[in-house]
């Protein structure tokens, strides 16, 4: 029931910034022509039919703020973990039930107050998602500052205590509640994924909230924790001492790990899906997880490489510089993992499965632009552009976002207990990856031509004005993918009511969540919750019956597939193998090797 909360949630907190997006496109593309009904919709924010230049920033700061923290964040590590959790590692519910529909609350709370901004005389927040002092931290800098930004404030804290809140309880219930049998090695990597990302949250998002006390103080107390020498209109007033920067080191300590907060949920959920639907184990289980402990880990020492514009010292910029590409080994390691995974297999192009692929063509494509924004000397012509725009949509944005459609569409009948349209599925899937790309892949060569990003209109500066056809080929592409999502909405909603009614396992799987009946049942499983005996991607074996074989079968039952590394480390398996080289010995047989 949570976790359908978070995904309606996150889907309407979705919709809201995909709109808010539109808007602003429509700003860049056609800069110099009005439209009425944007005054209509939007009132004294956009009088006679175009977006005022404050709102546009709104519009901006708001769209990140909604995408980053309340979809990608909450919406999908939200909806996933409270699903998956329990039922893949064989627990009856979450270490803490209360703690957990308080997180909801919580979150819930959070989208409200952030949307209750639009309806304030002096609009939303308008600093950029990340909202960089000193237009966050003086209250009367512009319009944006004061209330919105202090409802930006409460919103982003309330937030925080929502995402411990949940992360603690998956941390918890991940390494005490496993089920009889099931230990680290033997869960799935969807697991491993949700508890690496917690322990991130849990790690990182203290220190958000660290930022924000002290920025409440500079706002309404008079200190200078990140204000020094600034002078409104001709008043210079008396903050001395501090400095903006302080806000970045603590902003970007959080908002890298957020980054892999984001993607390693979409990560687990593609790596699930493509091992079920190649019908192949998936390829280097070991590595996939040494590679996410490596992201986590590496991730707390590379927030740096967003500040090599700052006048960092070109010996701490060096560091960074070589964390950063350091980092993009383990991501590496799961790319060719996920190809491996894929090559030659028994291929079912599910929606599902058509979304993870997707994933990781956005994951590559994006990555490798990350290569040239990880070198320093190169960042400090790139950064303010829209190189970094692309970057990061195309990496984070899109990827998480197809992982997170690719769990939607393969555990919907898990969530209610019936199919998606697959003729849906697989428009929405076409138009959303082609126009993605058109979207945010053409943006990569207005930024190596110097556009800068944040900017009202590209038409006040001569070269820029080749650009704009560009811009509207964008918008338009950007407009149509928005179409799609109604294909999606109209599937999603229709299909928990009328969707035809799913089987107990639909995608021939392994994981424990398909062994639970499909009707709703409170404590998961009717009776005994069962063993665990095996890893979770025991498909295609040589020698078995069928092209798939669940971790609650035991090894004696599956004598014909057996292989001398599946008793390796499992005292029961071990037992087993006595037993038949025992029963081997005694018919005169050669001894298993």
């Amino acid at each position: 029931m949570i976790a359908k909360q978070f995904l309606i949630t996150g889907i309407i907190m979705a919709v809201i910034a995909m709109g808010l997006s539109i808007l602003f496109r429509i700003q860049l593309a056609w800069p110099d022509k009005s439209f009425p009904l944007l005054e209509t919709f939007l009132g004294k924010w956009a009088e006679g039919g175009r977006i005022k230049p404050d709102f546009y920033l709104a519009l901006v700061t708001i769209h990140g703020t909604i995408m980053v923290f309340f979809v990608l964040t909450a919406g999908l590590s939200g909806t996933f973990s409270n699903l998956l959790i329990p039922l893949q590692i064989g627990a009856r519910d979450m270490a803490s039930p209360f703690l957990n529909m308080l997180s909801y609350w919580f979150f819930f709370t959070a989208c409200v107050i952030m949307m209750s901004s639009f309806f304030i005389q002096t609009g939303p927040a308008s600093a950029g998602w990340t909202v960089y002092p000193p237009l966050s931290a003086l209250p009367t800098a512009i319009s944006g500052s004061g209330l919105g930004m202090t409802l930006w404030l409460i919103s982003m804290v309330l937030f925080v205590a929502s995402s411990l809140m949940g992360g603690i309880n998956y941390v918890s219930t991940i390494l005490n509640m496993r089920t009889k049998g099931m230990d680290l090695w033997k869960m799935p990597l969807t697991i491993w994924a949700f508890f690496l990302t917690a322990i991130l949250g849990i790690l990182s998002f203290p220190v958000l909230v660290a930022g924000v006390v002290l920025l409440v103080f500079d706002r309404s107390f008079g200190t200078s924790f990140y204000l020094s020498d600034i002078v409104m209109g001709t008043q210079v007033l008396p903050n001395e001492g501090g400095s903006p920067i302080l806000w970045q080191h603590l902003f970007w300590f959080l908002g890298h790990p957020e980054v892999y907060i984001v993607i390693m949920p979409a990560m687990g959920l593609s790596s699930e899906i493509m091992s079920v639907n190649s019908r192949k184990p998936i390829f280097g289980y070991h590595a996939m997880i040494y590679s996410l402990i490596g992201i986590t880990i590496l991730s707390f020492i590379v927030w740096g490489h967003h500040m090599f514009v700052t006048g960092m010292n070109p010996l701490l910029g060096g560091v960074f510089m070589i964390t950063t590409l350091i980092i993009a080994v383990p991501s590496a390691v799961k790319t060719f993992n996920w190809l491996a995974t894929l090559w030659r297999g028994n291929i079912r192009f599910t929606p599902a499965m058509l979304f993870a692929i997707g994933m990781v063509s956005f994951f590559i494509s994006g990555g490798l632009t990350g290569i040239f924004l990880g070198n320093a000397s190169l960042d400090i012509n790139l950064h303010d552009t829209y190189f970094v725009i692309a970057h990061f949509h195309l990496v984070m944005g899109s990827a998480a976002i197809f992982g997170m459609l690719a769990g939607v569409y393969h555990y919907f009948p898990k969530m209610f207990g019936r199919l998606m349209s697959s003729k849906l599925g697989y428009l929405h899937f076409w138009i959303t990856f082609i126009c993605a790309y058109l979207v945010f892949f053409p943006l990569h060569f207005l930024g190596l031509d110097g556009v800068p990003r944040r900017y009202y209109a590209f038409t006040e500066f001569e070269f820029m004005q080749k650009w704009v056809t560009v811009n509207i080929l964008v918008t338009w592409s950007a407009i149509i993918a928005a179409l799609a999502q109604v294909a999606f909405l109209f599937n999603f909603f229709y299909s928990i009511f009328k969707g035809k009614v799913s089987s107990r396992n639909p995608w021939g799987a392994n994981t424990l969540e398909w062994t639970t009946p499909v009707e709703r049942l409170h404590g998961n499983w009717p009776g005994e919750i069962p063993t665990v005996y095996r890893w979770p991607y025991d498909y295609s074996k040589p020698g078995a019956e069928e092209d798939f074989i669940p971790q609650t079968v035991p090894f004696s039952q599956t004598m014909s597939s057996n292989m001398p590394h599946d008793f390796e480390g499992n005292a029961e398996s071990e037992r087993i193998q006595r037993e038949w080289e025992e029963k081997e010995e005694a018919a005169g047989k050669t001894k298993l090797d």
